[in-house]
């Protein structure tokens, strides 16, 4: 992260931070003796607060005895209290010559190679630290230049002497464009950097754009790593670079803004309900609040789709149902947005083309408030939320602080019985560990008309996996429940996965992958997952929903598909799992990132076709497009007869060298009709070759 690391080193030796042991002294009143010092360890929790009168104006002058904190009920000892007010000093004010003119020679100056100076705790006492965090893998051209234009008017037109900011950009990983500054013409520059060609959010492509992709493809496919395919069709790289922004800023005390330009957060069915609930617990305990803005900015749902978009097909544009789901897609995509600022203390803006709302909405929340510190009388390290409630003795006054925080967990143990207490204790955590990365999905095969197969596939990147000193035995430790709707286990996963000692070498550049499967009615579930490599004791942990559909009202009832890369001998016998036949194993490829010495296989299923002259008359194919452009389709396969009488499920299995394709992103759309019934399904699958 470059210098913001530095800035929270250097202040940390100078300010009081949460969670920090803090000395008590106590000294004899003989003067020619030595002054004996006792010094007892206190694990401070610190919270800011807003103290508003009934017009909304803020509340100053009250003491420690004006406030009563609790913790899950229980009566706090407030040990400090502080009142923070930041005021706005006089700035002469840049003309949009000047400031294009200071951004000019910023740019055009050679880079300095002196070491920057880490800001000390006094050069941020009194200012405003507001951070601009730009998404740009979220964004469109057009969303980043708007983002970039708001937040140079911010800079020209209100930006004080008062206010210290930074600028990051997220994207593949975090990048700090310049670091805390109250220096307008520097921010200013480091804003130029950015323009519209910085969105890279994957657009529909055309022809023309093709041969460029691929070039673009080709060029960063040298550097691509396991991480980045483990984060390719999910929010976790995002959300973590959330987190060290506020880990970082953790020692500063005092409240922080991180202004989040985003495009909204797809929720891809592949993201970690735990990196979310992380994010926003480093955001709480660092103080920090984020205020995300939608850059699409006011958005209409036109029925039928607007003109960036083909019209709409079949009952749905009559029924309603289409425009439905534009506005659940819609709502979707903001649910993210507006959870972590919930969630920290800020306020998200959504559907609204004036983004100055933010940033006044930032400095008036971070102005004038108090910080008051206690030290919990709970000492378990158990992981766990712990419900804050801060009330004021006077009448007629309106508080505004976190709800709580989740505890530290302690999970330094080495025996047998400790260990297993720790997975547990790691799947019912809320927060639970993520220093190794894992990723989980799940699909679904029907085995009867209320009861499907849900294969579920956990993977891990070799390299997170270290080889210990000597030949130990290489081991990781897998714990998994499925869960209903009202959190009630319905099934339990447990392995150790143990590997040879030379083994420890050939896992670079490889994954490991665990299958398990469960059988399941149709409804929505939920799947957690805690893995532990026993080398270091280190673990990870994945947790997202699980949707098995009610096909019995579907036009076609297609199964989910799987796209594989590996077919595996298993051993003959019974078994439920469709992934299974003739002691072959089609084992799933979880990231969905796939290298073009490698065969793709697709797989799915097909239920109770219609009949025609005695049979069913299923015709299928794969095209594949690389944005709105077909590059390949197989030939189409037809079928008129059933595979596996005993669920009425036709099979289907494509085989297609992945060197057939340039890297790049790509899209599998499955098409299936049924000539019979009369109907057809179209699913389909991202991937990307590299």
């Amino acid at each position: 992260m470059r210098s913001l690391a530095a800035l929270a080193l250097a202040i940390a030796l100078a300010a009081v931070s949460a969670g920090a042991v803090v000395g008590a002294g106590f000294s004899r009143p003989e003067r020619q003796q030595p002054r004996p010092t006792f010094r007892s360890g206190r694990d401070l929790v610190s919270v800011d607060v807003v103290v508003r009168d009934r017009e909304g104006n803020i509340v100053r002058g009250l003491t420690a005895a004006d406030f009563e904190i609790r913790e899950d009920g229980r009566t706090q000892e407030i040990l400090g209290l502080t009142f923070e007010e930041i005021t706005d000093k006089a700035a002469a004010p840049l003309t949009t010559a000047e400031l294009l003119a200071g951004v000019e020679q910023r740019m055009t100056a050679p880079s300095s190679a002196a070491t920057p100076k880490p800001m000390a705790a006094a050069d941020v006492a009194g200012h405003r630290l507001i951070v601009l965090l730009f998404d740009v893998s979220s964004m469109q051209p057009e969303d980043v230049q708007r983002a970039v234009d708001s937040a140079s008017r911010f800079v020209s037109e209100q930006m004080s002497s008062a206010d210290l900011v930074a600028v990051a950009t997220v994207s593949t990983a975090l990048d700090v464009l310049t670091d805390f500054t109250g220096d307008r013409v520097k921010v200013a520059a480091a804003l130029a950097q950015l323009a519209s060609t910085e969105g890279t959010a994957t657009p529909p492509a055309d022809a023309s754009t093709a041969a460029t992709d691929e070039a673009a493809a080709a060029a960063t496919e040298a550097t691509a790593t396991e991480t980045s395919e483990m984060d390719m069709f999910n929010n976790d790289v995002r959300l973590r670079a959330l987190r060290t922004l506020a880990e970082s800023l953790a020692p500063v005390e005092q409240k922080k803004a991180i202004l989040y330009f985003s495009a909204g957060m797809e929720r891809s069915g592949q993201d970690n309900q735990i990196e979310l609930r992380t994010a926003v617990n480093a955001a709480v305990r660092a103080h920090v609040s984020i205020y995300p803005v939608d850059t699409r900015g006011l958005q209409a749902v036109v029925p039928g789709g607007d003109a960036r978009q083909a019209s709409g097909r079949g009952q749905s544009l009559f029924s309603g149902r289409g425009v439905a789901q534009q506005f659940s897609r819609l709502a979707a995509s903001q649910d993210t947005l507006t959870s972590l600022a919930a969630d920290t203390g800020g306020r998200a803006f959504t559907d609204t083309n004036n983004f100055g709302e933010a940033f006044d909405r930032v400095r008036r929340d971070i102005s004038a408030y108090y910080l008051l510190g206690y030290s919990s009388t709970n000492p378990v390290k158990d992981g766990r939320f712990r419900r804050i409630q801060v009330r004021l003795k006077r009448e007629g006054l309106r508080v505004e602080a976190r709800a709580g925080y989740f505890a530290e967990r302690d999970f330094a143990h080495t025996n047998r019985t400790d260990r297993e207490a720790q997975l547990q204790e790691q799947m019912f955590s809320p927060v639970s560990a993520t220093d190794v990365p894992v990723m989980v999905t799940a699909g679904y095969f029907r085995l009867a008309a209320d009861r499907y197969y849900v294969p579920i596939s956990v993977a891990v990147p070799g390299y997170a996996v270290p080889v210990g000193p000597g030949k130990e035995e290489i081991s990781i430790d897998v714990l998994g429940i499925v869960s209903d709707e009202q959190g009630r286990p319905l099934s339990r996963m447990r392995e150790t996965l143990k590997f040879p000692p030379a083994t420890g070498t050939t896992l670079a550049g490889k994954q490991v992958l665990y299958q398990s499967g469960v059988a399941l009615p149709p409804g929505r579930f939920s799947v957690k997952v805690v893995v532990r490599e026993n080398t270091t004791g280190r673990m990870g942990s994945f947790e997202a929903p699980v949707g098995v559909p009610e096909l019995k009202q579907a036009a076609v009832k297609v199964s989910s598909v799987v796209l594989s890369t590996q077919l595996q001998q298993t051993r003959a016998g019974k078994n439920q799992n469709p992934l299974v036949r003739d002691g072959v194993q089609l084992l799933p490829n979880v990231t969905h990132v796939v290298s073009r010495d490698q065969k793709l296989y697709f797989y799915y299923e097909v239920y109770e076709p219609g009949e025609a002259d005695g049979g069913p008359q299923l015709k299928t194919s794969l095209a594949f497009y690389r944005g709105k452009v077909k590059v390949y389709e197989t030939p189409a396969v037809e079928r008129s007869a059933i595979d596996a009488a005993d669920r009425k499920a036709a099979l289907f299995q494509f085989e297609i060298p992945a060197g057939s394709f340039t890297a790049g992103l790509y899209t599998c759309q499955i098409n299936i009709i049924d000539a019979a019934a009369g109907k057809f399904a179209f699913p389909r699958v991202a991937f990307y070759v590299r």
